[in-house]
């Protein structure tokens, strides 16, 4: 597992390419989960900094793909946490994944022999304490706002906080070998709506953009944003 301190308090720690974010404040809150099995470098690593993974007092899932939510078992086992997500991934019922062509899915792992394949995929919504909407504001960094910014699946969030310039995009974006993009094409259900989700992301004022996988943007993130717009809209 690679750690890096992005800002005080917030630590990316990356297992398998993904990104998992802990902020270490009086609580601990934890931005997605990884894979299957990639808690457990997280769980090393809170130890490494005298604190319990007790602490860990809110999980904060951005999407419902199993690369973000594939741990969360394994994280609640040792924690009564409280989970939030985003609400239109984790409602869209049996008949369609969170997924591009999430209606053929749907229907194809309805057959029960594939039915232990659909639950690996997703999380259901039972298991989600808190669904969001979009405006919540977590006591996290100061205020930790919850912006809707669908593309990469219908129901994506991001996570802003204004104290800390800092926004968590996730899968909304990617930037890959430096270069900031829209979200892989064949791995986004509305390229239009990530569009959207871009120039929403303009309108905020931010220092610093983390992702789900690669490393942040530290430097001039708000113009790289609004190169990126251009870009896109043209």
């Amino acid at each position: 597992m690679l750690t890096m301190q992005v800002i005080p308090q917030v630590y990316q720690l990356t297992v398998r390419y993904n990104n998992i974010f802990l902020i270490v404040e009086d609580k601990l809150t934890m931005i997605d989960t990884g894979f299957r099995r990639n808690p457990a470098g997280v769980i090393d690593f809170i130890h490494s900094l005298g604190r319990s993974p007790e602490e860990i007092k809110l999980i904060i899932l951005t999407h419902n793909h199993v690369d973000h939510t594939g741990g969360l078992a394994e994280v609640r086992k040792l924690t009564k946490a409280q989970i939030a997500a985003p609400r239109i991934d984790f409602t869209l019922g049996k008949d369609v994944l969170p997924y591009p062509g999430g209606k053929f899915l749907g229907k194809v792992l309805q057959v029960p022999a594939l039915s232990s394949i659909r639950n690996r995929l997703v999380i259901r919504a039972g298991e989600i304490d808190v669904l969001l909407d979009g405006g919540e504001v977590f006591p996290v960094l100061g205020e930790l706002r919850v912006i809707l910014t669908p593309g990469h699946t219908a129901g994506s969030i991001s996570l802003y906080s204004s104290q800390k310039k800092l926004l968590f995009v996730a899968d909304a974006l990617k930037k890959r070998h430096g270069v900031l993009s829209l979200p892989l094409k064949t791995a986004t259900t509305d390229l239009n709506q990530a569009v959207a989700s871009v120039e929403k992301m303009t309108q905020l004022d931010i220092e610093t953009l983390c992702f789900g996988h690669g490393r942040p943007i530290t430097e001039d993130a708000k113009g790289r944003l609004m190169r990126l717009l251009e870009k896109v809209k043209n």
